[in-house]
């Protein structure tokens, strides 16, 4: 197999593990002004991702590492063209990841108030943000005889980006949500149920609007196969939502973004940033990509780390497995002690 169309997967991959770990990060996020009816949900609710968060989110940075060796080209185009969106979603991810931290470092209301607002803000500007950048990626956008993007920020705020990052938002909400309806008890669990219902429909209908516009712009065998697959799963999550099967749905909505993902990368191969002006100033696999001999490289240490990290991410989520209840949450933690919101282990998270 050419190295450079190994690579292509393996980045694919990397974005597929990030948007359906990460994903549910950012719908909890999202969903806690929805579902917390008080502080003590609120902080069920971040118990959820306290153990993970951090390790979902460092997929992204593999990506970004692994584009930055495997696609020089494409990673420099890429980060160059969309450094206002990008460094948005950085700046968005620093501000929710300093909120778990700071959060209970106060017992006040206001203080609790105002972090929890950075952490919804810095949950809905990455899962929007995401679905506008791969959208604008499949679409094209301008480049000249360099490989420079010659359009603006504005540019990428286009009908059909715009319709993308509403689809990543309001699939990564609903993601967050029935994983908050898998990992809790109680009356939070029955609500969080009720809103998957409710957020699924709307996910639903913009997702298939979203899949159905690319497939009339970018058609292919392989891509329709993989959104038709992807919409089934969706509509099987919310129907076992329905039912009160959150293990099946989860897993029908991990799989609806991962199959979302994996389409949106057969839409665009063989190329890995069209250019709309003139196809021939495309950056594609074999005019972005890096020497064999880099590539060489690069597989054989994925090859050894990339199963001790899979094994090791399956052997955290086993270890946290048990749901988080109300009885975990201490109503009033004494002088120092720290909450367990932001990935404490010393807290036992189970039931």
């Amino acid at each position: 197999m050419d190295l450079a169309v190994l690579w292509f997967g393996i980045i694919a991959f990397f974005f597929v593990g990030y948007f359906v770990l990460d994903g549910f990060d950012f719908g909890v996020g999202m969903a806690l002004p929805f579902l917390g009816r008080d502080d003590v949900d609120r902080r069920v609710m971040i118990n959820t991702i306290g153990p993970v968060w951090d390790l979902n989110e460092t997929w992204v940075i593999v990506a970004g590492a692994s584009l930055f060796a495997a696609f020089p080209e494409w990673y420099a185009t890429l980060f160059s063209g969309f450094y206002l969106a990008l460094l948005l979603i950085l700046l968005a991810l620093i501000v929710r990841g300093v909120s778990f931290e700071y959060r209970h470092q106060r017992s006040g209301a206001r203080w609790k108030k105002w972090f929890d607002g950075m952490i919804v803000v810095g949950s809905a500007v990455p899962a929007f943000l995401w679905g506008v950048a791969f959208a604008n990626i499949v679409q094209g956008v301008a480049l000249d005889a360099n490989h420079d993007y010659t359009g603006s920020l504005f540019d990428l705020l286009n009908g059909y980006a715009l319709v993308g990052g509403l689809t990543t938002l309001l699939l990564f909400f609903t993601h967050g949500v029935v994983f908050i309806s898998l990992k809790t008890d109680g009356a939070l669990r029955l609500r969080a149920r009720r809103l998957a219902a409710r957020s699924g429909i709307a996910a639903i209908v913009v997702a298939v609007v979203f899949l159905g516009w690319t497939a009339l712009s970018h058609f292919s065998p392989v891509f329709l196969a993989l959104a038709v697959v992807a919409a089934v799963a969706l509509v099987a999550s919310w129907i076992a939502n329905l039912r009160g099967a959150e293990g099946w749905s989860f897993a029908f909505m991990a799989a609806t973004i991962g199959l979302a993902v994996v389409s949106l990368f057969a839409a665009l191969f063989p190329n890995v940033m069209p250019s709309s002006p003139d196809p021939q100033n495309s950056l594609t696999i074999t005019n972005a990509s890096s020497s064999d001999t880099t590539l060489t490289i690069m597989t054989w240490v994925a090859a050894i780390s990339l199963p001790l990290i899979l094994v090791y991410q399956a052997f955290t989520y086993w270890v946290f497995r048990k749901r988080v209840t109300r009885d975990h949450i201490p109503l009033e933690p004494g002088a120092g002690q720290r909450a367990d919101e932001a990935g404490d282990t010393q807290h036992p998270v189970t039931a």
